[in-house]
Formats: structure tokens, C-alpha cells, sequence
């Protein structure tokens, strides 16, 4: 029997261990972090003006990528508790048989959710819930300010990194950098300089895997497109840069890269999406 909404939040509960574990990496950045700057080397030698504002840079950079992270865990972006009954008329429309109801366009089922997201873009790993109509902004605000927070925290490790590299010959320091697990299990390298070179390469590592998906996931955002309809070359629902930013991120899509709780709500609903093709007819 068609059901008019998704399955039950049972089976749409979305996976918690991806998310404890790159909370247990961030608090393993954190600690690593304040260990450097109290006990270590400490942060680059600055002025009383630069040091402030490198510390009004750090909090501004925290609170938006911890909010935004809130945001994008809060957001669910599944057709559960949404009304579907009766509307899939249109076309576009499928039936997903897993979750037993009619199905808006640009709609997939995830297979890790088990449940259909509007406009589904991914399942992130990491955070381990999907990307899709109603968390797309906060996804986007959290690469921007991710990128920005390794590489400050890769700068502020820099200096003892840098002391610790310095102490080596060549090869040792290849070997740590590359192969930190390996120094470690045979001894070459304490616990201490392990940890650092691991969690500087790892927030290097993230900084370029972030600044990546945000240039990637940009230039989905200037043409309209999910990453399934870019994979299949379809352009169905690219209105032009202007209004794909707008329609992706509200009337205020350039002061909501800058504070996540901006009031800049979406003009659709994530069930009907106008087309190229509608604006060319409205515009003959």
C-alpha cells in the first residue's frame, strides 16, 4: 500500500560512527593543537595587533564551521514527515518501492539512509548523512570555513613541525612525513612528534580534500546541477548563475557564506524545481 511520506525514523536513522569518528579526529586536532601552543614552540612570533586578530580570525572560523555543522546534522533533507500523497502527477515523478510512496524529481534513495532525500546530491561520509535540498547551504558554509580552519591550524603547527623536521636528516623527515604509523611502530619517533606530524599532515590533507569539494560543489552551485545530474551531463534545471545561487542559498547568498544563522530562506520547496525551459518560455 502507496504510504504518503517516507518509512518510519528507524530505518532512516542515519549512521553515527562516521560522525564519532571525525569527532574523536577533531578532538584529536584540538588537543594536539594545545599542546603545541602551551607546551610546544607556541604559535609564530606576531604583534599585539596581528595576535588579536588572528584570534578574532580563529573564533570567527570555529563558530561558523561548528554552526554550520549543527545546522547540516539538524537539517533532514529525506521526504520523512513530508506530505507526497496525491502530488506525483508531474513529470519527473518516480515510485521508490523502498519506501512505498510516489517521489518528487531529482529525488534518489539512499541505500545508507533508507530513505529517499529531495534534490539528492551525496551521502557524506564523513558526517554520515546526506546532502540535499534542505542542508545544501550548510554543507556548502561547512567546506568553506573546514578549509579555512586546517589551514590556520596547519600555519599555527608550522612553527613546531618545522623545529622538529629541522632535528632530522632528509630521509627521516620524508619517512615521517609520509609514513608517521610506520616511525612510530619501529620506534624512530616518540609519541609526541608522531602525533604532530600526523595530525599536521592530516589537517593538510583535509584542507586540500575540502578546498577541492568547495571548488567542485561551486561550480555545481553556478550550474543548478546535483552531483548525479552532473555525472549524466543533464542541465534541466540551470537558470543562470544569479538565480541557481538564489535558489540554492536564498536572497541573501552572499552574507550566509559569512554567518550560518542568517535569516535567507529558500524560495522552493525541494518537490517542484522550475526549469531552463520554463524560464525560456517565460521569456518569449
Amino acid at each position: 500500500m502507496e504510504q504518503p511520506w517516507a518509512v518510519g525514523s528507524a530505518e532512516g536513522t542515519p549512521a553515527r560512527l562516521p560522525l564519532v569518528l571525525t569527532a574523536l579526529w577533531a578532538t584529536a586536532v584540538g588537543l594536539e593543537l594545545a599542546y603545541v601552543l602551551v607546551l610546544g614552540p607556541g604559535p609564530p612570533p606576531l604583534g599585539p595587533l596581528a595576535r588579536a586578530l588572528q584570534l578574532a580570525l580563529a573564533a570567527f572560523q570555529l563558530l561558523n564551521l561548528l554552526g554550520n555543522v549543527g545546522l547540516f546534522l539538524r537539517s533532514d533533507p529525506s521526504i520523512r514527515g513530508v506530505m507526497l500523497a496525491g502530488r506525483g502527477l508531474g513529470q519527473g515523478w518516480a515510485y521508490c518501492y523502498q519506501c512505498q510512496s510516489q517521489v518528487p524529481p531529482r529525488s534518489r534513495h539512499c541505500s545508507t539512509c533508507r530513505v529517499c532525500i529531495l534534490r539528492r546530491d551525496h551521502h557524506c561520509l564523513l558526517l554520515g548523512r546526506c546532502v540535499g535540498f534542505h542542508n545544501y547551504r550548510p554543507f556548502l558554509g561547512l567546506l568553506l570555513h573546514a578549509t579555512g580552519v586546517l589551514l590556520h591550524v596547519s600555519v599555527l603547527l608550522g612553527p613546531a613541525l618545522s623545529a622538529l623536521l629541522r632535528a632530522h636528516t632528509p630521509l627521516h623527515t620524508a619517512a615521517l612525513l609520509l609514513l608517521p604509523w610506520l616511525m612510530l611502530l619501529t620506534g624512530r619517533v616518540s609519541l609526541a612528534q608522531f602525533a604532530l606530524a600526523f595530525v599536521t599532515d592530516t589537517c593538510v590533507a583535509g584542507a586540500l580534500l575540502c578546498g577541492a569539494g568547495l571548488l567542485f560543489h561551486g561550480m555545481l552551485l553556478l550550474r543548478g546541477q546535483t552531483t548525479w545530474e552532473w555525472a549524466r551531463g543533464q542541465h534541466f534545471y540551470d537558470l543562470g548563475p544569479y538565480h541557481n545561487l538564489q535558489a540554492a542559498l536564498g536572497p541573501r547568498w552572499i552574507l550566509v557564506w559569512l554567518w550560518p544563522f542568517l535569516a535567507s530562506p529558500l524560495p522552493g520547496d525541494g518537490i517542484t524545481f522550475q526549469t531552463a525551459a520554463d524560464v525560456r518560455i517565460m521569456g518569449s
